[in-house]
This record gives C-alpha cells, structure tokens and sequence, in this order.
C-alpha cells in the first residue's frame, strides 16, 4: 500500500478537515516566507485537495 493510499484510508469521513489543515499549514509557509513561494504553496494544496477527493474543499468527495 503506497503512502498516499495510507493517508487516504486513515482520514476517510474527515475530509473537511484535512481541507482545512492544508490550508492552515499553506497559510503559515507563506506567513514565514512572506509570499515568496505563494505560487508554489498554492499549487500544492489544490494537489493535495485533489488527491483527497475535494478540489475545493468544499461539498462531498467523489464517490468511488
């Protein structure tokens, strides 16, 4: 089982809150490098949302 799949499994039924902590922990690298990579922080959560199953963090994951 690959790590991403891991992941996935443990934080089944808590998505929304997942969502939330990748955008808090997006929030403070760009805080502690004042904007420098936002481009890249930002790139990096919408990757993680998808891969969670919420492109927005918004809403239900799809169903598979």
């Amino acid at each position: 089982m690959s790590m991403m799949n891991k992941i996935k499994s443990m934080l089944k039924g808590h998505e929304s809150k997942a969502a939330k902590g990748i955008d808090m922990a997006g929030h403070l690298v760009d805080r502690r490098t004042h904007g420098k990579y936002r481009r890249h922080v930002s790139k990096a959560q919408n990757k993680l949302k998808q891969e969670l199953g919420r492109p927005d963090g918004q809403g239900r994951p799809p169903q598979r």
